[in-house]
């Protein structure tokens, strides 16, 4: 079991193995979820897959059935 100890501000530092169990580094943010009174499920925070619009610029336009395409020769491999 591991354990944390609660600074005068309100912060912990996650150990190490629970950092490493959950892929999060430093700048990554996590949510608590309250699953009971008084206890709670820490998780990885994720954004919304809507948050990642216009991230890539392109010119190039592809068709639904290219990429239908393109998917069904990568999952055949």
């Amino acid at each position: 079991m591991a354990t944390a100890t609660m600074t005068s501000k309100g912060q912990i530092t996650v150990p190490a193995a629970i950092r490493s169990d959950l892929d999060i580094h430093a700048g990554d943010k996590i949510q608590f979820i309250k699953i009971g009174e008084g206890r709670y499920e820490i998780l990885p925070a994720t954004d919304a897959i809507t948050k990642l619009k216009g991230l890539v610029k392109t010119q190039k336009v592809v068709s639904i059935e290219k990429m239908n395409e393109a998917i069904r020769s990568k999952s055949s491999q």
